[in-house]
């Protein structure tokens, strides 16, 4: 393949070294650059495993990094001019990404085959060499009785499911022993409802409804058609090798404190819990709680958490804007204009990019591969901060038929396409291409549109809390925009906006700003006013909701001129002055509303009398207990109030 070493010398800097051989005859070279203790990119996944050996005899084991810049660049019909490519390849690939930490399975082999027929018992019959096996057949239709009962076969329909690899928990319905009289077919004794069934394993050849949503991403929960002996063996398998500890990444960090979720009772933000798509996340008081044995890291929740709560952690948000970062910034230096990033996972993106190269014209020259864990993990902060980096355009690729639900990414993609074309980028720049065809995805990166990519592209470098970035990324994309404007609409959901707010009915209550998580509605402890930052709102509704007075509502956008300006006072009222000691407390007008309305309806502050009554309304909380206690107000002193006696009643007989 043709190999440009100026135009990777030039972008990558360090020394470049060349050879034929590196993994054969020149390992030496190799091995001499992996001594000289700093860090080193080797260009070659091929022998990546003989250069990790390599690396790891020479205690150098974290200094090495690896880039494909074949399949992906020189292998193509445009490899003559993807010199740039591959020097953003190179060095995007050394920048580096912190290792999550992981969580822990511990399996002790108690396992569940639930089915309804003799492919059940003879499932469990074959695993009893390895797990300690129990049989559950649901409305079991003729089976023959087995030879012995080593192997438990009981009836049962499993109604609820939850839990995970070592931890499950199974309600079971019409629960019932067999008999041991049974002669022709299994027959079983009295059954009874509400069983609880507690398993490590279950292995479920009902050939029925899957107990758990996403069931193929539940760790522990093996699911295979009964008519399918493959299927069975294989699940078979797998059920017979579940048993001891297994560690699992732990796909999303969550920060509880961050999450906006719900305030007093009152459900703000369910993004993260209307993607989830195996059930792992759930409401917990004012926050959701994701448990990490049962996410699947498809990582939906991270790309639409308004507030960072939830933050995917392979790599993290701020890495992956690092390496986007680099990755286009070398690729300009190195002389290429207007790329295009292609955002792909390894599982399925890898191969397909391979066998395009192989088999195919290979990528275009100014198409950047980006691989990720999983495409849905991606959020609006990467795909804004690829603009404001210099990008012309954005794809995602994903399955014919996803693994994940998609349709998070594809409101994110919408979402920033519409960013995208307002501020000049161009239409069409941010698409999804579905496809498991590697010339279908050949043509449609071919013949898809390049934006205008920005003409100054900057250089930001992503730090802070997820929120932040996300801030800082739409505020860089709108900076470096080739056509910028000052607001644009969005669609319903979108984390940006400001408020519709009807300042006349606002009491100034604050209520709302006790409700809002993120401190964009805020009070001011010097006097009655309400201000709002617009940039800090991520239109989770809680102040809507909360507002007694049915006050505001949402408006998504994006207004960057609000960004900028500071925080905007909503209503402010002049304070009401404690008579007593002077000091401000409430407003004017509410003060002199309850005055009104308690003089004109209420007997204890009409007449002289009540003047002093009065007086206490117009005191703070301090000189109003004083007051109170000094003219030793009686609610009962009052003629109109007077408890009414048996002596009472009886001058007024006599009378």
């Amino acid at each position: 393949m043709p190999l440009d070493a100026a135009a990777i010398g030039k972008a990558c800097g360090g020394r470049l070294e060349t050879g034929d051989q590196l993994c054969g005859r020149e390992l030496e070279r190799v091995r001499a650059a992996l001594a000289s203790g700093s860090p080193v990119t080797v260009s070659c996944t091929l022998k990546a495993p003989l250069f990790r050996e390599v690396a790891e005899e020479l205690s150098a084991g974290d200094s090495v990094a690896f880039a494909n810049i074949r399949e992906t660049a020189g292998w193509s019909a445009q490899g003559g001019a993807a010199g740039p490519k591959m020097a953003a390849l190179l060095a995007a690939a050394a920048e580096p990404a912190p290792a999550p930490a992981s969580v822990s399975f511990e399996s002790q082999g108690v396992a569940l085959v639930y089915g309804r027929d003799e492919v059940a018992v003879e499932a469990g019959r074959r695993l009893a060499d390895h797990v300690d096996v129990t049989v559950l057949l649901s409305r079991p239709g003729e089976v023959a009785p087995p030879r012995s009962s080593e192997v438990p076969v009981l009836k049962g329909t499993v109604r609820a499911a939850t839990g995970h690899l070592g931890a499950f928990s199974l309600r079971v319905d019409d629960t019932a022993l067999p008999l041991a009289s049974s002669r022709r077919t299994l027959e079983f004794g009295p059954s009874r409802d509400g069983a609880t069934s507690t398993c490590d394993i279950v292995v479920d050849l009902t050939g029925g409804t899957p107990l758990f949503p996403a069931h193929e991403l539940r760790s522990g929960y093996l699911r295979a058609d009964p008519r399918d002996p493959a299927a069975v063996e294989r699940a078979l398998f797998e059920a017979s090798h579940l048993v001891g500890t297994f560690d699992k990444t732990r796909f999303v960090d969550f920060h509880a404190d961050l999450c906006a979720h719900s305030r007093s009772r009152i459900t703000g933000c369910t993004r993260c819990l209307d993607v989830c798509p195996t059930g792992a996340i759930a409401p917990a008081g004012d926050h959701v709680a994701i448990d990490p044995h049962v996410c699947a890291g498809c990582g939906s929740c991270a790309s639409v958490c308004p507030t960072g709560a939830a933050a995917y952690a392979l790599p993290p948000a701020d890495a992956l804007m690092r390496r986007l970062r680099t990755l286009l910034a070398a690729y300009h230096k190195a002389g290429g204009t207007a790329p295009v990033l292609l955002i792909h996972d390894e599982a399925h993106g890898a191969p397909l990019i391979d066998a395009l190269a192989r088999f195919g014209n290979g990528l275009p020259a100014d198409v950047l591969p980006v691989p990720v864990n999983e495409v849905t993990q991606v959020g609006p902060e990467a795909v804004a901060a690829a603009f404001a980096y210099g990008a012309a355009g954005v794809r995602f690729l994903v399955r014919a038929r996803p693994a994940h639900d998609i349709a998070a990414l594809a409101r994110n993609a919408a979402r920033l396409q519409t960013v995208a074309d307002a501020l000049g980028y161009g239409a069409g720049v941010v698409a999804l291409i579905e496809t498991d065809d590697p010339d279908a995805l050949g043509l449609a990166l071919a013949e898809g549109p390049r934006g205008t990519p920005a003409p100054t592209p900057s250089g930001f470098m992503p730090d802070g809390d997820l929120r932040g970035v996300l801030r800082f990324a739409v505020s860089e994309m709108h900076h470096a925009a080739p056509r910028p404007v000052d607001r644009v609409p969005l669609d319903a959901g979108a984390p940006f906006g400001g408020l519709d707010f009807k300042t006349e009915a606002c009491t100034l209550c604050h209520a709302c700003v006790g409700a809002c998580p993120t401190g964009a509605l805020a009070d001011d402890p010097d006097r009655p006013r309400l201000t709002f930052a617009e940039s800090a709102c991520v239109q989770c509704g809680l102040c809507a909701a909360t507002c007694p007075e049915d006050v505001i509502g949402l408006v998504p956008q994006l207004d960057f001129a609000a960004w900028a300006a500071p925080r905007r006072v909503l209503k402010e009222e002049e304070p009401f002055d404690c008579i007593a000691c002077g000091k401000a407390f409430g407003t004017r007008s509410t003060i002199e509303r309850v005055i009104g309305t308690l003089r004109d309806r209420h007997w204890m502050f009409a007449g002289p009398a009540g003047e002093a009554r009065i007086k206490a309304l117009m005191m703070c909380d301090g000189c109003r207990v004083s007051h109170v206690l000094t003219e030793g107000f009686d609610p009962h002193a009052a003629e109109q109030n007077k408890p009414r006696t048996s002596e009472d009643y009886i001058r007024a007989r006599q009378g």
